[in-house]
């Protein structure tokens, strides 16, 4: 299973780790590599993540907790996009 992430996702990861590294650099790449890390057990187990009720196809779009992260992603045939990264503390209807 491929993993890709959209611009979006990937601007979302970039901004996590920006606003943590302000203030705590070594956490801030502690952090990046575990959300990493955890995003990537979805190549194994890409169904783990619970369904989004509200998406278009909620079989297909779905949301994992990586410690204090949601992670949206959408599964595909061959692959899994990931959509967007969001603390879940954030408002994330506003990103």
């Amino acid at each position: 299973m491929k993993l890709l992430y959209t611009p979006e996702a990937f601007h979302d990861l970039k901004r996590v780790r920006k606003f943590i590294a302000d203030n705590n650099p070594e956490a801030a790449q502690r952090i990046g590599s575990e959300l990493v890390e955890g995003i990537s057990k979805l190549k194994d187990f890409p169904h783990i993540g619970r369904q989004v009720p509200k998406a278009p196809n909620p079989e297909m779009v779905r949301d994992i907790s990586v410690g204090m992260y949601i992670v949206r992603y959408l599964v595909l045939e061959n692959e899994i996009n990931i959509l967007r990264i969001w603390h879940k503390r954030e408002d994330w209807a506003s990103l």
